[in-house]
C-alpha cells in the first residue's frame, strides 16, 4: 500500500509539473535585453546634460552649447550605430522652420527631429514601430532659453533610451521597419510630434505602434518620499478619434471601450516587456496621460495611430521645469545625479523587447470575425492569413469582461476555431505566430454572419 501511495505521488508530480506555464523567450530578444547596458545609458545621459541647455529656443550653431548642438551629436552617434547595421540604418535631422505662433514660440526657428530608421529586410512587409523621446528642455521660465537647463530626467531619460535602443538593435535585422526619433519642441507645445505626426498621416505611414518615453529614469517621488524602481506606468487611450458615428455605436453596443489599438497595446507591452525583463511590472493607467498633462505620443492618437507613453512610477516635481537651486533645503533641478541607470535600463529594455517581438512577428491576421447566425454557448472565430510573415499558427486571447489583461491563450494552425465559451461572458482577440514565438498585435473580431 505505501508503495502505491509513492507511485501514485510520483505520478501526481509529474503531471503537475507538465501542466506549468513556462515563460519561453525569443533568445534573440533574450540576448538583446542583456545587451543593454546603464553604464552606456550614464555615459550618453552626462554628454547629453553638457550642452547646458537644450531649449527648442536655443543656440542652433555652436557645437558645444545648445539644441543645435545636443541634436547634431545624437545624429553623429546614430550614425556610428549604422556602421554595424550591415546599410540598414540611416539617419538624418528632419527640419522645418517655424514661425512664431503667439504662444510657446516667440521667433522663427529651425525645427528639428533626429530620426534614425532600421529599415526592415522583407520588402512584403510595410509596417513601421516608433520609439521616441524628446531632445529638448526647459527651466523654470519655459521662454528662458539662455541658463542652464540639464533636463536629465525629462526628457534626456527617453532621449538616451532611444539611443541605446537603436545602439542594441542596429546589430539585427527584423523584417518590419523600426524608426527611432528623439523629437524638438515637446516643451513648446509638442510641436515636434505633431510635425511628424501629420507627415505620416499624409504620407500614409503603416504605423502600428509609437512608444513615447517621456521621464522614465527617476525611482522617487516628492512629497510622499516614495523609493520604487520595480514599476513602470503606460499610459493608454480607450478610444481612437476616428471612432465615430457607426463605429462608436457599435464599440458601445459590442462592449468594446477599453478595446482600442492604444489600449490593446499597452496590453501587449505589459505582457511581453515583463516577459523579457526581470523585476519590473508594468503598470497599465487607462487614460491617454498623466491628468490634463500631455505628451509627444499624443499627435500619434490624434491622428489614428496606435500610441502609447511610459513615465516612471513616481515622478519628482523639484526636479522637473525648475532653475537649478536650493530652496528651504530643498535642492531644486533635473540633474544626472537624481536618475536610477538601472533604473532607467529595464524601461529601456521593455522597449527594446517591445519593438522587437513586434517587428519580428507576422502581420496582423485579417478580416477576423466571431459568428452571430444564430445564439450558441460556443463562439465561432474565423480569419485570414496575414499580409506578411512566416505564420506558424496563431493565438486565440480570452479575457473576462472586467480583466484588464488577456487571461487565456489557445493556440490553432487553422484559420478558424469554435470555443465552448459564450461570447456573451467574455472578450477575444486572435493573435499571428511565428516559428519562434514572436506574436503580433492582437485583432478584435468584428461581426461575421
Amino acid at each position: 500500500m505505501k508503495k502505491l501511495i509513492t507511485f501514485l505521488v510520483a505520478i501526481l508530480c509529474v503531471q503537475m509539473s507538465f501542466a506549468q506555464t513556462i515563460v519561453k523567450r525569443d533568445p534573440e530578444i533574450d540576448a538583446m535585453v542583456k545587451e543593454m547596458s546603464a553604464d552606456t545609458l550614464k555615459a550618453n545621459m552626462y554628454k547629453l546634460v553638457s550642452f547646458g541647455t537644450r531649449n527648442t529656443l536655443s543656440n542652433q550653431t555652436s557645437a558645444s552649447r545648445g539644441v543645435g548642438g545636443a541634436r547634431a551629436w545624437i545624429l553623429s552617434r546614430f550614425n556610428d550605430y549604422a556602421k554595424q547595421s550591415g546599410g540598414r540604418l540611416t539617419a538624418f535631422i528632419d527640419t522645418v522652420t517655424y514661425f512664431p505662433d503667439g504662444k510657446r514660440v516667440d521667433r522663427p526657428i529651425i525645427l528639428g527631429n533626429v530620426v534614425a530608421t532600421l529599415k526592415g529586410t522583407d520588402p512584403n512587409d510595410k509596417r513601421i514601430f516608433i520609439m521616441s523621446g524628446h531632445l529638448d528642455n526647459m527651466r523654470s521660465n519655459v521662454m528662458d532659453s539662455v541658463g542652464d537647463a540639464p533636463g536629465a530626467d525629462d526628457d534626456g531619460s527617453g532621449t538616451v533610451a532611444v539611443m541605446e535602443c537603436a545602439r542594441v538593435m542596429s546589430k539585427h535585422s527584423f523584417p518590419a521597419t523600426i524608426i527611432f526619433v528623439t523629437v524638438a519642441g515637446e516643451e513648446q507645445g509638442l510641436i515636434g510630434a505633431y510635425y511628424m505626426a501629420k507627415k505620416a498621416k499624409k504620407e500614409g505611414w503603416p504605423i502600428e505602434a509609437v512608444l513615447n518615453n517621456d521621464i522614465m529614469g527617476s525611482n522617487n517621488s516628492n512629497e510622499t518620499n516614495i523609493i520604487e524602481n520595480t514599476k513602470i506606468r503606460v499610459f493608454s487611450e480607450g478610444l481612437s478619434v476616428t471612432d465615430t458615428g457607426k463605429a462608436a455605436m457599435q464599440i458601445r453596443s459590442l462592449g468594446l471601450e477599453n478595446d482600442g489599438r492604444s489600449r490593446q497595446l499597452a496590453r501587449y507591452i505589459k505582457e511581453i516587456g515583463e516577459r523579457y525583463v526581470d523585476n519590473i511590472q508594468v503598470m497599465m493607467v487607462y487614460r491617454n496621460d498623466r491628468f490634463l498633462r500631455g505628451g509627444d505620443h499624443t499627435p500619434y492618437v490624434e491622428n489614428g495611430f496606435a500610441a502609447v507613453r511610459f513615465t516612471e512610477m513616481n515622478e519628482n516635481y523639484t526636479r522637473q521645469h525648475q532653475d537649478i537651486r536650493t530652496e528651504n533645503g530643498i535642492n531644486y533641478g533635473d540633474l544626472p545625479e537624481h536618475i536610477d541607470f538601472e533604473y532607467l535600463r529595464k524601461n529601456s529594455a521593455i522597449n527594446l523587447a517591445n519593438l522587437s517581438n513586434m517587428a519580428k512577428a507576422p502581420a496582423v491576421p485579417e478580416e477576423v470575425k466571431v459568428d452571430v447566425k444564430k445564439l450558441s454557448n460556443s463562439t465561432y472565430l474565423y480569419w485570414k492569413a496575414p499580409k506578411s510573415g512566416a505564420v506558424k499558427g496563431y493565438y486565440i486571447l480570452m479575457r473576462e469582461t472586467t480583466s484588464p489583461v488577456w487571461q487565456k491563450k489557445i493556440y490553432t494552425e487553422a484559420l478558424e476555431i469554435r470555443l465552448p465559451y459564450s461570447k456573451d461572458n467574455y472578450f477575444f482577440g486572435v493573435q499571428s505566430v511565428n516559428e519562434s514565438g514572436n506574436e503580433s498585435l492582437p485583432v478584435i473580431p468584428a461581426v461575421g454572419r
